[in-house]
């Protein structure tokens, strides 16, 4: 995990080919972010701990990400667009996605994108003791690191549920918890044109927020390349979270923005 480089929004689609070698090599794999060894920050807000939902910034950045615990039916046409367009995201995986989609795991980081932790088996992380939590982290992120070698660094609740435990734990297993403040919807199936509103109208999206989708939907696959139109239109460049959050010196409010220590 990086901070991977992105390139800036483009107005075009990256030609095929633009991203090989003379010797047909896809060179647009990044390196894993550079974290520190052990976790920074504080999290602490009013007694209790919170995840990261979006981080202050003057740059006109914004995340991108995809909950992975469904199907893969969907990943390959993912992948296609994020390609065509030249960017690189975060999947968050749980461990049976993992286990289920091997080769796609594979895809996934040859492709240059950058692999999150959604817990073993999309459990609710709140009603688990502490050694159940860092079991929940931990078994995926073996898991992740002998199919591929990567270190996963960023951590997803499934189903975004967390209490001070679970952050307090993911942090001793050397994980930076990440929420979102732009939610797609995208799993209510409402549609190609609900999504694309949603993400795109929030009232949310802004410098420095992280949006949240989801693979092995009906239509998000459907709605990406538009979604990335929308977003490039406003001017924003889509990054993946590694390269938008802080790694320390920082705080966070009571919504769980990411601020820099003064």
């Amino acid at each position: 995990m990086n901070p991977v480089s992105a390139t800036s929004p483009l107005t075009s689609p990256v030609e095929e080919g633009d991203n090989q070698d003379a010797e047909g090599q896809n060179t647009n794999v990044v390196s894993p972010a550079v974290f520190p060894e052990v976790v920074g920050g504080n999290y602490t807000v009013n007694g209790r701990e919170l995840p990261i939902y979006c981080v202050e910034t003057e740059e006109k950045k914004v995340a991108l990400s995809f909950n992975a615990a469904w199907g893969n039916e969907d990943i390959n046409q993912i992948l296609d667009i994020l390609r065509k367009y030249n960017l690189k995201v975060t999947f968050f995986m749980t461990g049976g996605w993992v286990s289920d989609f091997p080769e796609d795991v594979k895809a996934l980081l040859a492709e240059g994108h950058e692999l999150g932790n959604h817990g073993e088996n999309h459990k609710n992380m709140s009603q688990l003791s502490d050694a159940e939590i860092k079991e929940e982290v931990m078994a995926v992120h073996n898991r992740v690191k002998e199919l591929t070698g990567y270190e996963m660094r960023l951590f997803r609740p499934p189903s975004g549920d967390y209490d001070s435990e679970v952050i307090t734990n993911a942090k001793e297993c050397g994980y930076y918890t990440i929420q979102w403040d732009v939610d797609s919807l995208d799993w209510k199936n409402y549609g190609v044109d609900s999504i694309i509103d949603t993400v795109c109208n929030h009232k949310s999206l802004g410098n420095g927020s992280i949006i949240l989708c989801h693979n092995g939907t009906q239509y998000t696959a459907l709605a990406l390349e538009s979604i990335i139109i929308g977003i490039q239109e406003k001017g924003y460049e889509i990054v993946p979270i590694s390269e938008l959050i802080m790694k320390e010196n920082f705080h966070l409010n009571a919504i769980g923005r990411q601020i820099k220590d003064s």
